[in-house]
This record gives structure tokens, C-alpha cells and sequence, in this order.
């Protein structure tokens, strides 16, 4: 491959863990819950992905693991935010630090084989010039992309759980006067959420890199919240911010390669400046869901 095929194609592997959590993030801020749990959903499915991997020799056994670990962080934030009335914020950066901890104190003490899911390689496609080897040749948890990204649109934009969970999102007190259980589908969307994110901090760790280390997601569940403010809370947009942060760190690892000398420092933080720039240009302008961020509780209005 030439250089721009190979960044591209770092490109697109850098920004597939970033889409299937923004999968989930975009559904469960839809739905009225600003879920900064993320980066511990992704982190956590990380590190049971390895293990789960290391102990049945399977890397397909360790996604699902992944997305099991996903689920459970969901379900912990779901069940202390919409059942015991804990503030969400604080619920999210004590599992983020939780994870960050654990997973930390776990990796030190064990020792996990390298197990990673096969690769596909599209026929035809993978013959086209320049986007043919990004695109053609992944990792075959990518290609779930092209059957979750159309599922999750549909979920949200045409059944009629989408309109309840959009009508939870922008005014729950309407909704609950119309009898949906405002929190219950809360954390139905929290729920998604967990099992992309654990998806995609799956295919991180037994997709691309095959092993964990410490911190491992670095930041990536802060850049998918920023994808979702980027996207001013639609899908293609969204998704559009996850390609163009993966694209910038794939640049950051590329750019040394190539022979261009910047300033390491800037380097690696650039993927997240960019998200840090993206969020102040386009938050002003981006109307929200109403009720995002806003606890519910009936009979409080």
C-alpha cells in the first residue's frame, strides 16, 4: 500500500472502536442521558475481552465477553442514576475512575495470551485504488458497522420505542403524562450504549491490538461525547466526527513515519484538541434533545 492508503486504512481501524460507542452514545443522549460512563464501558470491555480471550483461546468469545462487561457497567450507571436518584455525573466519573483503577491493578498482576479475531478481505473491493485496502481488507467485527449503523437509525428515527425514547429525551414530563416509563427507557438506552461501547473497547483490545495495557482506551470514551456534540445529535454527522478524530490520531501515529518532524507533545494530543475545537464550534450551534443531562423524577414538576 502507498502512504495514503496506509493512513487511511490506520484511519479506518483508529475510528471503528470510536463508531460503535458513538452508536450507543448517541442513542442514550437522544434519550435525555449524558452518559460520561462511556470511556469505563469501553475500558472495562477492553480488559474482559483480553481475559476472557487469554482463558478460552478465543478471540470471538472475548468480544462477547467485551460486550457483556459493557452491559453490566450500563446497567450498574442505569441502576444507581434512575433507580437510587445518585446524580448521573457523579455516578459516571466514579466508574470511570473504578475501572481505570481496577483494570490497572488487574493487568499488573496477571499475565494474558494475545488472541485477536481474523482478518476479511473483500473480494472486488479490495481491488478499487486508494479506498479498496482501507476499506476491504478489516477486521471482521468492522464490517458489523455496516448492519448496526442502519439498526440504530431505524431504532431511533422510525419505531415507535425510537419516538418514545426521543420524546423521553426532550420533554419526559410529556411523555410520562402519556404513560411511558420515563427512566425504564432511559435505561433501555443506557443499556445500548453499554453493549456498543463494550463492542467497540472489544474490538480495540482483541480486534486491533490484540493484548491490553494499562489506560488502554486513553481518552477515546471523552472523543466518542465529542463526536455526538460534533454530530448535533445526528447519526451520519456523528459518525462523520468519529472518521475525521480517527483519521487525525492516524495522522499523529503517521506523520513520524513519513518523515515530517513536529512536536511529539502536539502529536498526541492533537485527536484530542480537535475534539476540544470541534465541540466549541459546533455545540453553540447545535440544538440538543431539551431534557439532556436532566434527572426525572415523577410528580417533581
Amino acid at each position: 500500500m502507498n502512504d495514503i492508503e496506509i493512513v487511511l486504512s490506520s484511519g479506518v481501524r483508529l475510528a471503528a472502536p470510536l463508531a460503535f460507542a458513538a452508536l450507543g452514545e448517541y442513542v442514550a443522549e437522544r434519550a435525555g442521558c449524558l452518559n460520561i460512563s462511556v470511556e469505563a464501558m469501553m475500558l472495562g470491555a477492553a480488559f474482559a475481552s483480553v481475559a476472557a480471550a487469554s482463558a478460552t483461546g478465543s478471540a470471538t468469545l472475548g468480544l462477547a465477553a467485551g460486550v457483556a462487561a459493557g452491559a453490566l457497567i450500563a446497567l450498574v450507571h442505569g441502576t444507581l442514576s434512575h433507580r437510587a436518584r445518585v446524580n448521573p455525573f457523579v455516578v459516571g466519573l466514579a466508574l470511570n475512575t473504578l475501572v481505570l483503577g481496577l483494570t490497572s491493578y488487574l493487568i499488573a498482576s496477571s499475565d494474558f495470551a494475545s488472541h485477536q479475531v481474523t482478518q476479511v478481505s473483500v473480494p472486488v473491493l479490495r481491488d478499487l485504488p486508494v479506498l479498496g485496502p482501507p476499506l476491504a481488507v478489516e477486521r471482521w467485527p468492522v464490517y458489523l458497522l455496516l448492519g448496526l449503523v442502519p439498526l440504530t437509525w431505524w431504532l431511533v428515527s422510525r419505531s415507535r420505542w425510537g419516538l418514545e425514547l426521543r420524546s423521553v429525551g426532550e420533554n419526559p414530563e410529556a411523555a410520562d403524562v402519556t404513560g411511558i416509563h420515563v427512566n425504564r427507557r432511559r435505561r433501555q438506552a443506557m443499556l445500548w450504549c453499554g453493549v456498543m461501547a463494550g463492542l467497540g473497547g472489544a474490538h480495540l483490545a482483541v480486534g486491533e491490538v490484540g493484548s491490553f495495557s494499562q489506560n488502554m482506551t486513553a481518552g477515546r470514551g471523552y472523543i466518542v461525547i465529542a463526536a455526538v456534540i460534533f454530530g448535533a445529535w445526528r447519526l451520519g454527522r456523528t459518525l462523520l466526527g468519529c472518521a475525521l478524530f480517527g483519521l487525525a490520531d492516524a495522522l499523529r501515529l503517521a506523520l513520524p513515519a513519513l518523515g515530517v518532524t513536529l512536536n511529539s507533545q502536539l502529536l498526541a494530543a492533537a485527536p484530542y484538541l480537535l475534539a476540544l475545537v470541534a465541540m466549541l464550534v459546533f455545540v453553540a450551534s447545535s440544538r440538543q434533545p431539551r431534557a439532556l443531562g436532566q434527572p426525572f423524577e415523577r410528580g417533581s414538576s
